[in-house]
């Protein structure tokens, strides 16, 4: 992961990049912790909304495999369908992880 070239490529100097990355990082685990509660208890549409919403904060930051998954949740979410979305949860907060980690949190 290279958060130089990801900054750069918003217009955003690095250390202004990764304090973006220390905001998503900390929403992210509680949105992440919303989404695993809605799964759980088989609310697609709230499952959708905070998927939504990690979709569009991890797209603005350019993470895109972390995009890609939570517009799966998303979409699978919209359509009523959570099957396979336990998994995704889990892949998003493997990711998440290593996004902290890579940026020293």
């Amino acid at each position: 992961m290279n958060f130089r070239e990801l900054a750069e490529n918003l217009g955003l100097e690095e250390g202004e990049y990764l304090e973006l990355i220390d905001l998503f990082v900390d929403v992210g685990k509680t949105d992440l912790d919303k989404l695993q509660s809605a799964i759980d208890e088989g609310n697609a549409e709230d499952a959708a909304k905070t998927a939504h919403s990690l979709k569009g904060a991890s797209g603005s930051l350019g993470l895109m495999e972390f995009f890609r998954i939570a517009k799966e949740i998303e979409e699978k979410g919209r359509s009523g369908q959570l099957e396979g979305t336990a998994e995704a949860t889990q892949a998003l907060k493997d990711r998440l992880k290593a996004i902290a980690e890579f940026a020293g949190q």
